[in-house]
């Protein structure tokens, strides 16, 4: 069994140019809702959050899922899951979401999937939570992320330990048996050298 009873699974309303994001989007929360983790996601029908939904669905996983009242209507919320729960601002949707969940798992999206992974990374850095993130980085789509976070802790804006937050595998079984590994940083670098903050 998995150390997850929930995961946050953020993932694109679209389907995207490639047949292979919705296969192994399927793959993964297969493999999830066979370990017994049950999944939380932004409660779409459409693109790879119907995907992903219905394969937890049919792996016999409970799915939560969250969306807003203005969005309900444009995403088709999914009447199919577990629990349905509508909110009233994308605020309210992210920090439910976020609580409900023990671990986060980014599937292919678009600017709203990168602005979730990337403020999860961002409270993770600041201590805010302690759950893994893993990007499944289906046929290469997260390597321009996964480089620009090389290059940001090469040009040390990002800490070596806090770029070791973000966990990246083209492999689903990999990728969740490292985030099962994961165990969060116990020190986490100072913002401030001692000179600065006198």
């Amino acid at each position: 069994m998995t150390r997850f009873g929930r995961v946050c699974v953020y993932a694109g309303s679209a389907p995207g140019a490639n047949a292979e994001y919705a296969e192994a989007s399927r793959t993964i929360v297969t493999e999830l809702a066979r370990r017994g983790s049950n999944v939380v996601y932004g409660g779409g029908s459409l693109g790879l959050m119907g995907v992903l939904a219905d394969a937890a669905l049919e792996g016999g996983g409970e799915v939560t899922g969250v969306i807003p009242r203005f969005l309900d209507d444009r995403e088709i919320g999914h009447n199919g899951v577990t629990d349905l729960r509508v909110v009233e601002t994308m605020h309210e949707r992210k920090m439910l979401m976020a609580e409900l969940a023990d671990a986060f798992l980014v599937l292919p999206g678009g600017i709203g999937t990168l602005e979730e992974v990337i403020e999860m990374l961002s409270w993770s850095q600041l201590g805010l939570h302690r759950k893994p993130i893993g990007l499944f980085d289906v046929d290469g789509f997260w390597a321009p992320l996964v480089s620009l976070l090389d290059h940001m802790t090469t040009e040390q804006f990002v800490g070596s330990d806090h770029r070791r937050l973000l966990l990246s595998s083209s492999d689903p079984v990999g990728l969740l048996d490292a985030m099962e590994a994961w165990e969060a940083p116990k020190l986490a670098r100072r913002w401030l050298t001692d000179e600065e903050q006198t």
